[in-house]
């Protein structure tokens, strides 16, 4: 069975941190995502706005560097949840549970808020490969496999070339 989603648009509103009674970050927001098309109609486009959970350090990440307005490109899977509202009814939601979340637009294309990164900054909390580790359960804690951390590179990752002929090499 396959359930990858991968989706890009803008942020709704700030994301929210919390964390659940063992301690685990949870960071939600909604994603604001146009249709490829415009409608027969009006010829517009069409928005969707579509609920997005993070977990641990995925989570920490985006509450840290992604507000309001701000371009992300999300990875995960569809998840729906049932759940029952404050006055018995039951309810049922749609909601892409993030693996990876990357920058969609510049540091200077963003929001006024002090961000680093670009194109290629992103967070996974998958393990290395990609891949997921395991599965959440909404708001207990759940368990993940997979272990992972953010590291941008270091001007110590770069060397100067010292024979440098004006050519390149491939």
């Amino acid at each position: 069975m396959l359930n990858h989603i991968v989706i890009m648009g803008r942020l709704t509103r700030d994301p929210e941190l919390r964390r659940t009674q063992s301690g685990t970050p949870v960071v939600s927001f909604s994603l604001a995502v146009d249709r490829d098309f415009a409608s027969r109609e009006g010829g517009e486009r069409q928005t969707d706005f579509i609920d997005v959970v993070a977990w641990r350090g995925t989570a920490e990440f985006v509450s840290k560097y992604f507000g309001k307005g701000r371009m992300a490109v999300v990875s995960g899977r569809l998840q729906i949840r049932d759940w029952t509202d404050r006055d018995g009814n039951k309810r049922r939601t749609a909601e892409v549970v993030a693996d990876n979340v990357y920058f969609g637009d510049s540091k200077r294309d963003g929001d006024s808020q002090q961000q680093s990164g670009g194109y290629n900054r992103s967070y996974s909390d998958a393990p290395s490969g990609g891949s997921y580790g395991g599965q959440n359960n909404y708001g207990s804690g759940g368990s993940y496999g997979g272990q992972g951390g953010y590291s941008a590179p270091s001007s110590s990752d770069f060397a100067e070339l010292s024979d440098d002929d004006g050519d390149l090499p491939f």
